[in-house]
């Protein structure tokens, strides 16, 4: 099957991947991804959420479809991404999102812990974006949203392993940026502050645990609130969008003056 024929929206006649896309803000994404006229394919490890947000689009009118991976491990990466071209014809749009936290003191961190979480934030982006960048080659260009972290500047006591990932997966889109610029294929990073999702709140659990409060009241003066999935959703359809033509190796913040105070 070949783009959609659907008119309207951002991403009317597209075909995009979002990785990590069954819950949190990469379920938003998907959500809204599909609203704006794309074909999504939710690619995630969580069968039964990606399952039911595919299922959710399609009841609302888009085009979806479900593929199950574990994103840290490349030849299921490859498998997907095969079975996604074999599917919709071509792939336009990759959101590079699904990632985790290790919340520990460092000393306390293991190599277990290091190389799980380099696997699931910064391989997953490696091997994700090495499978789809020949489709977009094959097709003109593309542009690909990679999430980075408000971490990946500004440091957060009991994250080192976490901060370290984030800073990788921001140069990564930006190095991704330069050397395919000339061929048509655009690499921003999109760089949430807390986030109201299950993910966000067991971040925020975690450091309550070690004696660091960053409950939504203690953000107040740094963020004001939580930021919503959705508020994360919107950055990433923006940077991926034709809005954003001449946005290249940028990195967005949506942190709401987290970074910049």
């Amino acid at each position: 099957m070949g783009k959609s024929e659907s008119v309207g929206g951002k991403l009317a006649g597209k075909v995009a991947i979002v990785s990590g896309g069954a819950t949190g803000c990469g379920g938003a994404a998907s959500v809204l991804f599909a609203r704006e006229g794309a074909q999504v394919a939710v690619v995630d490890i969580n069968a039964e959420a990606g399952t039911q947000v595919a299922a959710q689009i399609r009841e609302s009118g888009g085009v979806a479809e479900f593929f199950k991976a574990d994103v840290a491990k490349t030849d299921q990466v490859e498998t997907a991404v095969a079975l996604i071209a074999e599917r919709f014809g071509t792939i336009d749009v990759l959101f590079n999102h699904a990632g985790s936290i290790v919340v520990k003191p460092f000393l306390q961190t293991t190599d277990e812990d290091y190389q799980w979480l380099m696997d699931v934030n910064v391989k997953s982006m490696f091997t994700m974006t090495r499978a789809v960048i020949p489709h977009m080659l094959r097709t003109g260009g593309g542009s690909i949203v990679c999430t980075a972290s408000i971490s990946s500047t500004a440091a957060t006591p009991l994250e080192v392993l976490y901060c370290t990932t984030k800073g990788a997966c921001a140069m990564f889109a930006r190095a991704i940026a330069v050397e395919y610029r000339e061929r048509g294929i655009r690499c921003n990073a999109v760089c949430p502050g807390f986030i109201d999702t299950p993910h966000g709140q067991r971040e925020i659990a975690a450091l309550a645990q070690y004696g660091f409060d960053a409950s939504e009241a203690a953000l107040s003066l740094q963020q004001g609130r939580l930021c919503a999935p959705e508020e994360v959703a919107k950055a990433a359809l923006f940077l991926a969008s034709d809005d954003a033509s001449f946005i290249n190796g940028a990195h967005l913040y949506v942190d709401n003056c987290f970074t910049a105070a």
